[in-house]
């Protein structure tokens, strides 16, 4: 797949594009995808993602939304690549450009500098200055330009029309199997193993701390989760915490640990992944550390338990 920041001087064969953020890559976004990618291939043209960086939302309500990103954008770039998309343009989004008309748009963008054979749109796809361009008007920018518009309908999973937002929303209520069965994927974090209180060893459940990279990543609720951690090439059961450590009085900010089950190498500065696979528990404030560690020992077991038993797909 290739990359493009800028759309000067782009020479793509019959380009057929969509246009979206496409954060979390879900089953919605793919099913539109393989739509895209199929239509190329149909009429001997290449698909294109015009997607944006940063995040719409971000820069029109910078001050009263707080946008969390279901995707890092290298995870973005490799989910896009699974599929089989053959370009993708991250466009940078300014204020400048939120003021474009969807019209003004795709007459000189789409057509004029990407020569756009065809378009293809979600079923409740806005965009353009307020999100004016629904499909009527993007249908009646297209055509007298020579450019095909196509609707993809809602997908759905359970009677559910598939959102980002709805992912979003199951991650902050702990909701992991809902949010895994709409994106089609384990969700999961990425992050550097930093030194943490070191706590864990005394009571025989050492964690790796994690240091999550991209600041812009959503972290679900907090509490206990049973997970898989990807560690170099070698995938390990594991317990995560996530949460503000209520039995250690010095922790203050919270914090993304796990403890992974029989492993015992140090992995400190190293990255590692962390695919959830369902929520456990709330988080407990316990008396003492030897509580903690009667809790923790039936955790694990109830952990072993649901990964055992939970299969789906890492992507």
């Amino acid at each position: 797949m290739k990359i493009f920041y800028s759309i000067e001087n782009i020479k793509i064969n019959k380009p057929v594009l969509t246009v979206g953020t496409f954060d979390g890559v879900h089953l919605g976004h793919k099913d539109l995808l393989l739509h895209l990618v199929k239509k190329a291939k149909e009429i001997g043209g290449e698909s294109v993602v015009f997607s944006f960086f940063p995040h719409p939302r971000q820069v029109i309500f910078p001050d009263s939304v707080e946008l969390k990103h279901l995707n890092t954008q290298k995870e973005k770039i490799k989910l896009l690549e699974d599929i089989g998309v053959d370009n993708l343009i991250i466009y940078p989004f300014t204020k400048e450009f939120a003021e474009f008309d969807s019209c003004y748009f795709i007459n000189n963008i789409l057509h004029k500098q990407l020569d756009v054979n065809v378009l293809v749109v979600g079923h409740d796809h806005h965009f353009g200055r307020d999100r004016q361009g629904d499909f009527d008007k993007l249908k009646q920018c297209a055509k007298p330009l020579g450019i095909e518009l196509e609707k993809v309908g809602a997908f759905k999973v359970n009677n559910v029309n598939v959102s980002s937002t709805k992912i979003r929303n199951a991650l902050i209520d702990g909701k992991i199997q809902k949010a895994n069965a709409f994106l089609g994927y384990n969700f999961s974090l990425h992050g550097k193993v930093v030194h943490g209180n070191k706590i864990g060893r005394q009571i025989n459940f050492p964690t790796a701390n994690l240091y999550i990279i991209d600041v812009n990543k959503i972290i679900p609720k907090d509490g206990v989760y049973a997970v898989e951690v990807l560690v170099g090439n070698e995938k390990h059961q594991g317990m995560l915490n996530i949460g503000k450590k209520p039995t250690v009085k010095r922790t203050i900010y919270s914090t993304v640990e796990v403890h992974i089950f029989d492993f015992e190498k140090t992995i400190y500065d190293s990255q590692i992944t962390i695919f959830f696979k369902e929520f456990v528990r709330e988080e407990i404030k316990f008396e003492n550390l030897d509580e903690l560690k009667i809790q923790l020992t039936k955790d694990k077991k109830l952990v072993l338990n649901v990964l055992n038993k939970v299969s789906f797909p890492n992507k």
